[in-house]
């Protein structure tokens, strides 16, 4: 049925295809990641030196959290992108993808400077010294040279998943991590470079990646459209870009902590325990592929409605992204239930951790329906760009989560933890989505 206005003329219609093809291609590409980190253990682990596979493992997690810190580029981006297209605004368009890209290069330039000092306190804070420490250097020090193009990838996956183009996002994915798994194969191992070689096969992958994404998104950009420097750098408009990304940034700070808690408890039950733990945690990352990307959906279809002012594609975009949000949850959680046995064994070949994992194994299979709400709320709320609201509540479900740990973990142990972590993503999702109405009439009546 077409629900379009005939008052509307940026009206649109929103459909499972729709859905899906922003959905899926996305979903896809996340989940090379995953392959990408397996590739690099394996080339540096085929070296027989278990100092240079710690080494890598602190160096990678340690550029992981550094940039996971600036993800807020990516999502900032996608939002005003979205609106700015709903509106049919490509000069808008223009000017947003220039204030993420000086954003986001300016950001990576002060990383490069600041790399030695976050080299060193990486260290100190992880411990490392010798063998691995020299490792941890290496990988990082040649790591971070792509931080300004990584950084840049941000910003352009944002803004071509503003405009709802999920197969160029899932373009630009292959290509940043399938170069930087041949590489890495071939400077690593044909040519014995080892950590180092790892390492410049991911700056080459988030370099190549940068320029193709580069290239494809001003190759669409019309000279006519083009913005003036005055407008990129209006200063109500980096007012709200600042705005924007100082709470999406205090909410990933946030989330970070609450994972880092879980991992920092799980530790004083011992070695088997937190094993355990690290291998079910790998169910909820899966879960975490395809409801990122249903929430990458929702950003681009509740952003482009509020641009277009058409409250009838706000609300069925918020209805089919639900839909296939909980549904797949659904199904995943009966896969891990019924597969997370032999999962686990594929997992770990310790009989301890094995049974401990097949202990807790319930908590992390049902971490994609208590998290899908969580997810789906993150995307609808990015693309209005109400996030104010999103820090808020943040801070009011971690402050939840804080005390159900307090509660829980002394009266059920591990339990306890994962009972906790699972009230928090619950926690998340219902906060928001208590908003969204309220905040939905309020943006529709604003724009009448």
């Amino acid at each position: 049925m077409d629900t379009r206005s005939n008052h509307n003329a940026l009206a649109f219609d929103v459909t499972h295809l729709m859905v899906l093809s922003i959905a899926i291609p996305m979903t896809l590409g996340f989940m090379t990641t995953p392959l990408l980190g397996l590739t690099n253990t394996a080339v540096v682990g085929r070296m027989g030196n278990a100092e240079a596979l710690a080494g890598l493992a602190i160096g990678a997690m340690l550029f992981d959290l550094i940039l996971g810190s600036f993800n807020f580029l990516r999502a900032s981006t996608t939002g005003l992108t979205a609106q700015a297209y709903g509106r049919h605004d490509q000069h808008e368009q223009q000017a947003v993808f220039s204030r993420a890209m000086i954003s986001a290069l300016g950001c990576g330039l002060a990383l490069l400077c600041l790399s030695p000092l976050l080299m060193a306190a990486g260290l100190r804070l992880m411990g490392a010294e010798g063998a691995i420490a020299e490792a941890t250097s290496t990988y990082f020090s040649i790591r971070m040279l792509a931080a300004p193009a990584a950084l840049a990838n941000y910003a352009i996956l944002g803004f071509v998943l503003g405009r709802g183009q999920g197969n160029i996002g899932l373009l630009l994915q292959a290509i940043i991590n399938g170069i930087n798994i041949l590489l890495s194969i071939y400077l690593g191992l044909t040519l014995d470079w080892g950590v180092a070689g790892v390492a410049w096969g991911t700056m080459a992958g988030e370099t190549v990646g940068a320029l193709a994404g580069l290239f494809i998104v001003l190759s669409g950009f019309g000279k006519a459209s083009r913005p003036a420097w005055s407008e990129v750098f209006s200063r109500h408009r980096l007012a709200e870009l600042f705005a924007l990304n100082r709470d999406i940034l205090i909410r990933t700070f946030v989330l970070i902590g609450a994972f880092t808690i879980m991992t920092r408890i799980g530790t004083s039950f011992g070695a088997v325990t937190l094993a355990a733990n690290a291998v079910v945690m790998n169910f909820f990352l899966l879960s975490g592929y395809y409801l990122d990307g249903l929430a990458n959906a929702a950003e681009q279809i509740i952003g482009r409605a509020i641009g277009a002012h058409y409250r009838p594609a706000f609300d069925r975009g918020l209805k089919l992204t639900t839909l296939w949000s909980f549904g797949l949850a659904a199904l995943g959680s009966a896969f891990f239930f019924l597969a997370g046995p032999w999962l686990i064994s594929v997992l770990t070949t310790s009989p301890e951790v094995r049974q401990a994992a097949e202990t807790y194994l319930p908590w992390a299979a049902v971490t994609g329906p208590t998290g899908a709400l969580a997810f789906l709320m993150d995307g609808v709320f990015i693309g209005a760009t109400w996030s104010a609201d999103m820090r808020n509540r943040m801070l009011i479900s971690f402050a939840g989560y804080l005390l159900m740990l307090a509660v829980f973990v002394p009266l059920f142990g591990n339990h306890g933890l994962w009972l906790a972590m699972n009230a928090f993503l619950l926690f998340r999702g219902f906060f928001l989505a208590m908003l969204v109405k309220r905040r939905a009439d309020q943006t529709f009546r604003a724009a009448q």
